[in-house]
């Protein structure tokens, strides 16, 4: 009787090590399908970055003599965009949570982007295209973030973010490259100058174009969530939303969007990171202005545009680096740290040398600020993994009035603080000081809940009654 009981244990473990196998087979090849039609995201956050900021490369081709800019026009030229971001996230990723189809929203705002991207032209053009031009990009960064947090589990979200968003990082740097070729290459072509005055710019013709063609691809390419996309089969559908049912994602599915809105709202997390984030947008206003940070350095215009893109580079290799190891340890916070700690150092360099060497090192430090933003994404995703209908609200909302940073930013650089603009870095260092005491303060708070958790699960199991509450990423 007991070899009997043996035999039949041995093949329900043989059985079980099959299923498990099977499983495991079956949820590799969704991650691959899935992450090579994500992989596509990162061309568009490349457009999308290059459409956002080429002003940046244009102010070295003229933009600001040509179209007669003078005092802080050029700021207001930046921030202006920021306006339409803070207004459109919200009832985007509202309107996306209802519909449930980012593989066309997502594309439409692109085509829309790209052809205002093209418009710019003389001052109060540009200010209506770029107006207009934060209401058409407002959707996507949000919409892409809670795109990837309805597929992918809480600790595989770092990494998918700095996939994702790898794009924009690549496209802080060789975007200025490309616009270097515009420039330089288009000069005189079709009777016109780069810049053809009080009409349109080159450089955002051929970028919005370009931005238009690939968003017509991307209507074939984007997924839109497990339960609805067609190209999964049947075990892969069922997988995919299993896999976020056990990580504790999706509990709350029946909530409407307004509900979303009002829990999102009425939660004081949410207005600590978008608090946060506003300061931190201020630290990373360098970004807007890094071709002109390095054409203080003292090259020739297609010089300084080829050498913004070498600590890009870097950025994203590190990035990935804390992210993986964000995801492996399941850690947060620490690696947010360490990374705005490594841009600290960047501007404590910038401040106390005018070595021209030792100055392009610094810029090599400071842009590892990417890779803890990215880590940071995927901290707030995180955060309010449990609902979908709250997370749509609260990652754009965050995001939304992160931007009022963006505004800030845009005036932390004026001319009259160059070439050294020490005064400039020193407000981004302290920046960079507050955001991280803020959020050095939500990894305590969200610490102490999970030490709660941790207690309250122990009594569970005291009584007999089992449940595995959720977890926050710290």
């Amino acid at each position: 009787m007991s070899a009997l009981s043996h035999e039949k244990a041995e093949t329900a473990d043989a059985s079980s090590s099959a299923s498990s196998h099977a499983h495991d087979h079956l949820e590799r090849r969704l991650l691959r399908k899935l992450d090579l039609r994500m992989s596509a995201v990162v061309l568009l956050y490349a457009l999308n970055y290059i459409d956002r900021s080429n002003a940046a490369s244009a102010r070295l081709g003229g933009f600001e003599k040509d179209l007669h800019l003078q005092g802080n026009q050029y700021a207001t030229v930046l921030s202006i965009m920021y306006v339409g971001f803070i207004v459109m996230q919200v009832p985007a990723n509202m309107f996306l949570h209802w519909l449930e189809r980012p593989s066309i929203l997502i594309p439409c705002s692109m085509v829309i982007w790209g052809v205002l991207s093209a418009l710019t032209g003389f001052y109060t053009g540009v200010l209506l295209a770029r107006f207009f031009l934060g209401f058409a990009e407002g959707p996507f960064f949000p919409g892409t973030m809670y795109l990837i947090s309805g597929w992918y589990k809480r600790d595989e979200l770092a990494v998918r973010t700095t996939l994702v968003s790898c794009g924009s990082v690549l496209s802080a740097g060789f975007g200025a490259a490309f616009a270097s070729g515009i420039l330089s290459g288009m000069q005189g072509k079709l009777g016109q100058a780069a810049w053809r005055r009080e009409t349109v710019v080159w450089l955002f013709y051929i970028e919005g174009g370009a931005t238009v063609l690939v968003a017509l691809c991307a209507f074939f390419i984007l997924p839109d969530f497990p339960h609805n996309t067609g190209w999964l089969t049947p075990e892969e559908r069922a997988l995919a939303i299993s896999r976020l049912a056990e990580d504790g994602q999706g509990e709350a599915d029946e909530r409407t969007t307004m509900q979303g809105l009002w829990d999102a709202l009425a939660d004081w997390k949410v207005w600590w990171f978008s608090i946060a984030l506003i300061v931190q947008f201020v630290s990373m206003s360098f970004v807007s202005y890094f071709p002109t940070i390095v054409a203080t350095l003292g090259y020739d215009e297609t010089t300084t545009l080829l050498l913004a893109a070498p600590p890009w580079v870097l950025a994203m290799i590190t990035a990935f680096a804390f992210s993986r190891y964000s995801d492996k340890k399941r850690k947060r916070f620490v690696y947010v740290f360490a990374s705005n700690a490594i841009a600290a150092v960047g501007f404590i360099v910038s401040i106390c040398t005018m070595n021209t060497a030792v100055r392009y090192v610094s810029l090599f430090l400071m842009t590892q600020i990417a890779g803890g933003q990215m880590v940071l994404m995927g901290w707030i995703t995180n955060t309010f993994a449990r609902e979908p209908a709250k997370r749509a609200v609260a990652i754009a909302l965050i995001l939304a009035l992160s931007q009022i940073g963006g505004i800030i930013g845009a005036y932390v650089w004026p001319p009259n603080w160059g070439p050294t603009y020490r005064y400039s870095y020193a407000v981004c260092f302290v920046a960079f000081g507050v955001s991280m005491a803020m959020f050095g303060v939500m990894h305590l708070h969200l610490k102490r809940l999970n030490e709660r958790f941790e207690r309250d699960e122990r009594v569970r199991d005291v009584d007999g009654i089992r449940d595995v509450g959720f977890r926050y990423m710290i």
